[in-house]
């Protein structure tokens, strides 16, 4: 007989995920933030990748370029990013992040500091390290399949 699908790990693991990002979008909008989560992410994974080109963007931030396009462009009409032509290739863009961008990514990483106490609380760093290797092995492991 089959287990029912709220049993699976893997639905668990996905409303874990969905349950953290709809806590934490509520908790930056609480805080009069107009960013969403994809928004921030995108700015923080420019802040540490510079010069990274978006369809790497979008792997790292797990999205598809069609996505990372658009939340650039929200980026740039809200005046976090500057898009320019990269000097060494006319087919890419280059973007900078703004004052305003650095001011929001760094008010967004507090918020996301918190949240991650609160989701993590009651969890040891054993724990923790137990299920960041637990799940780096489910990646391995499918990855070695594709």
């Amino acid at each position: 007989m089959t287990e029912p699908v709220t049993e699976v790990v893997f639905y668990t693991i996905e409303e874990a995920i969905k349950t953290y990002r709809k806590f934490a979008q509520k908790r930056i909008y609480g805080q009069g933030l107009d960013i969403t989560i994809d928004q921030w992410l995108v700015l923080k994974s420019l802040e540490s990748s510079k010069n990274i080109p978006q369809n790497q963007l979008a792997e790292l931030t797990f999205k598809d370029v069609a996505s990372v396009t658009r939340i650039i462009d929200l980026l740039v009409k809200k005046e976090y990013l500057i898009r320019s032509m990269h000097s060494d290739d006319r087919r890419r863009f280059a973007l900078e992040i703004t004052e305003k961008g650095r001011e929001m990514i760094g008010k967004v990483s507090l918020i996301v500091s918190e949240n991650r106490s609160i989701a993590l609380n009651g969890l040891g760093n054993d724990c923790v390290s137990q299920l960041q290797a637990s799940l780096k092995q489910i990646i391995e492991n499918c990855k070695q399949e594709f």
